[in-house]
């Protein structure tokens, strides 16, 4: 492409030139002799006054001496009577081309050896005329064209080199950025996600560079979407499992049951494999539109309604708070409960049977905070247990329950912060903004923030009275 802009703005410069160079360098050429012979004529007016004032051979030689120099000048007379015909000076005009002047009655040009010879008729009176002949010789017609054409050709061949320059400059400009969106989009045709363009050169690539790395950057969307579609998928299954594990556990001894047990092990494991393997999801709950969320005093009450059965079969306190009234949530029903599995099966996962646990809610003017604490020996190491994908360190632990958690609440512009409860072990602090601010949170991703020593912090319920 670069070569062929280049070969194309040759061509119509070259074509451009002539066009104009050798028109230009013709018109030089004839005012040049223009100008010669318009001389010429000048020293021929000036022997026509002597010519009709006297026809004295001595005196009209020092006309024609003082008006023709280098004797480029004759006068011709004509015969006079029983006087002969008198030629003045050096004759170079044919006789007969004087003769043929002399009878029309005109100028006339003609060439002759080294040059151009112009007759100009001078009446005399009584029907006889002189003929004044006025050499022009060849470097006086040519005089500055050779010049004029050597300066027409530099200027000529600036012009082509010039726009040949200017062609190459500009096909370097079009070609490097279309070149770079070939090469993103093949890089990103061999799955190099990563590839993108620089949005710079003319305005049309510049508009396709921009198009391609929108389009980048929606494949990569939809692909993390897809790999976190099948993490939280993964991860509820978590719930039953539980369930099945406890229920297992339940079952005594014998070979049925041990083999059930094993069977929800494996499962377990498989569904930990899958959860890693897609565990470098990005954020996609978060609720939209005018009226978009959900009731989470409803959800709470849901979803303890279910705990509830395991916590009685485990010999486990509990208690719900701030869920009697309706508290509204900018996200969706199923990843708020999907959420809430995920703590309180961490509960049941990681505490011994009979340790209590509770869930308040709390209603503010512009954010809603569930608090989920227990009893247990809480986590020793709350920033790597925010971490995606490090967990807690303890058996089949994928860290990934309390990344969706922290998704969720930062989905809204609110965070997640995990602290000492009140019963004495964990507390997780999810905390939705309803003001539709942006994310406080994206600066200190997996941080641990704690509440500084006299910072005050919303009003809630911390009455951990457990029936």
């Amino acid at each position: 492409m670069r070569w062929a802009l280049v070969k194309v703005c040759l061509a119509v410069t070259t074509m451009v030139v002539v066009a104009f160079a050798v028109p230009l360098g013709l018109v030089v050429e004839e005012m040049a002799r223009d100008r010669a012979f318009s001389n010429a004529e000048r020293e021929a007016a000036a022997v026509a006054p002597a010519l009709s004032i006297t026809t004295d051979r001595g005196q009209l030689e020092r006309v024609v001496a003082s008006a023709g120099a280098d004797s480029g000048m004759a006068v011709h007379l004509p015969a006079d009577g029983g006087r002969p015909a008198l030629d003045l000076g050096r004759r170079r005009a044919a006789a007969r081309d004087i003769e043929a002047v002399r009878g029309l009655g005109r100028a006339s040009t003609g060439s002759v050896p080294g040059g151009s010879v112009l007759l100009q008729p001078v009446a005399l009176g009584s029907a006889r005329i002189a003929v004044v002949e006025v050499y022009v010789p060849e470097a006086e017609m040519t005089g500055g064209v050779g010049t004029a054409w050597a300066v027409l050709a530099a200027v000529g061949l600036a012009l082509v080199v010039g726009s040949v320059a200017v062609a190459d400059r500009l096909g370097v400009r079009m070609v490097r950025p279309a070149r770079r969106l070939v090469e993103g989009a093949q890089e990103l045709g061999e799955g190099k996600l990563g590839a993108r363009v620089p949005e710079d050169g003319p305005t049309e690539l510049r508009l396709a560079a921009v198009a391609f790395n929108a389009m980048a950057d929606q494949v990569v969307q939809l692909l993390d979407n897809e790999r976190e579609l099948a993490a939280d998928l993964s991860h509820r299954l978590r719930t039953p499992l539980t369930v099945l594990r406890l229920n297992a556990a339940s079952l005594g001894a014998g070979p049925a049951a041990e083999q059930t047990r094993a069977a929800v092990a494996q499962l377990e494991r498989e569904v930990d494999t899958v959860i890693r393997t897609a565990r470098e999801a990005k954020p996609r709950t978060a609720a939209a539109g005018p009226g978009a969320g959900c009731d989470a005093a409803a959800v709470v009450r849901e979803r303890m309604e279910f705990w509830s059965a395991l916590a009685e079969d485990e010999d486990r306190g509990w208690r719900v708070a701030g869920a009697d009234r309706p508290v509204r949530v900018p996200v969706a029903r199923a990843d708020l409960a999907a959420a809430l599995d995920a703590l309180l099966g961490n509960v049941f996962r990681h505490t011994p049977e009979g340790t209590a646990f509770a869930v308040d809610v709390h209603n503010g003017d512009d954010s809603v905070i569930v608090l989920v604490s227990d009893a247990g020996p809480g986590i020793s190491d709350p920033e790597a247990a925010m971490a995606r994908g490090r967990g807690s360190g303890s058996a089949g632990s994928t860290g990934l329950g309390l990344d969706i958690v922290r998704r969720l609440a930062e989905s809204t512009g609110g965070d997640v912060r995990i602290g000492r409860s009140v019963l004495g072990g964990t507390e997780v602090r999810i905390w939705f903004q309803l003001d539709g601010r942006g994310p406080v949170g994206r600066g200190h991703r997996g941080a641990v923030r704690r509440r500084r020593p006299g910072r005050p912090g919303p009003t809630i319920n911390r009455s951990r009275s457990l029936p």
